[in-house]
């Protein structure tokens, strides 16, 4: 029988970067001649968001929110190396990176015996050239893979009726999409390697929303999957490891609440209200409602890539988390949650 150790974390690209560049996000923002004049002047702020900015313009909301996060990294990297996973599953989404006009499926299995990962190159245009590892921007990484599991997964998928598609091949960025490459970057925050084989669990969190770069398409693409999809999706890939002889790492991948996608909010901070409530909801042992949740509301409150911990959410019914942390941000664009759910504990 297989064995299940689950992690939610983080992908943001915060923590890549030095403390004096991680507020770059905003303030590129608050240069840009689509956010509202008054809204450039902290005084019409949140009071827990001109709190941050502080005088100096967040440099100790940054240390603060990288000691933070570093604490559910390295607990979840400590997880891992205790729990020796055959493989790495991580469900993390696509911003117009392998997945382009020509095909977007809702899931998409990679099934690799190795990958590229180039965890610099999707903070292109972020506004920072450095990181807080000082290592060349065009670092490339050989990522290895688990294509026997990858391929016994989409099979029981197949045939358990999720039609997913699946890839032996990247597509148009030729390495691991942002999500999956940053993951695997702050894993190995501390530089001991990533010895594990991954399974890349592409989720399209942007559906009708698709994040282009700039560039703009004809019409309104079709939605995400549904959040209930998602949890059901994640319920099942559960039941295919506990029937497998692998032990397997379960990893939902992504920020909640972005202020970049929250309208509402001029895309300038997160909903970080409605972010609260879903941590209490998982605090008190709740996921299932989750399920429950209406996609346009999570779209309203600019949680599209909160479908990644749907799926991690199904999978882990009916379990007991043993750490959880929420990291809270008006300035640096996203709430960030960190969460372990030991094999052991139901």
């Amino acid at each position: 029988m297989g064995e299940i150790l689950g992690i939610g974390m983080t992908h943001a690209p915060h923590l890549q970067f030095t403390d004096e560049n991680m507020a770059n996000v905003l303030r590129r923002l608050l240069k840009s001649e689509r956010t509202p004049e008054a809204m450039k002047d902290p005084q019409n702020w949140p009071a827990g968001m001109r709190a941050e900015w502080g005088s100096d313009e967040g440099l100790t909301a940054a240390r603060k929110h990288r000691a933070a996060l570093l604490e559910g990294v390295r607990a979840a990297r400590a997880a891992l190396d205790d729990f020796k996973p055959d493989c790495v599953l991580i469900w993390g989404d696509d911003q117009y990176e392998n997945f382009r006009e020509d095909v977007i499926p809702p899931f998409c299995v990679y099934a690799f015996d190795e990958v590229d990962c180039a965890p610099f190159k999707a903070s292109d245009g972020l506004g920072a050239d450095s990181n807080v590892w000082n290592e060349p921007k065009d670092t490339v990484v050989k990522i290895k893979g688990h294509r026997e599991a990858a391929n016994l997964l989409a099979q029981k998928l197949l045939e358990n009726g999720f039609d997913v598609t699946w890839s032996y091949r990247l597509h148009h960025a030729q390495v691991l999409s942002h999500a999956f490459a940053r993951t695997i970057l702050y894993l190995d925050y501390d530089r001991k390697g990533f010895p594990y084989p991954i399974i890349p669990f592409h989720v399209n969190c942007y559906g009708s929303n698709l994040r282009i770069k700039g560039k703009s398409i004809e019409g309104r693409p079709p939605p995400s999957p549904a959040p209930w999809r998602c949890y059901d999706l994640g319920k099942q890939i559960a039941r295919i490891v506990e029937e497998s002889p692998w032990r397997v790492a379960l990893i939902g991948s992504s920020s909640w609440s972005h202020g970049t996608l929250t309208a509402k909010h001029h895309f300038l901070y997160p909903d970080v209200e409605v972010d609260r409530q879903r941590f209490a909801e998982l605090q008190a042992g709740k996921l299932r409602q989750w399920r429950d949740l209406d996609a346009d509301q999570m779209r309203s409150s600019g949680q599209h890539e909160m479908l990644n911990w749907l799926c991690l959410a199904g999978a882990m019914e009916g379990r007991k988390a043993s750490l959880q942390l929420f990291v809270e941000s008006y300035i640096f664009n996203s709430d960030k949650a960190m969460v372990l759910f030991p094999p052991a504990l139901r």
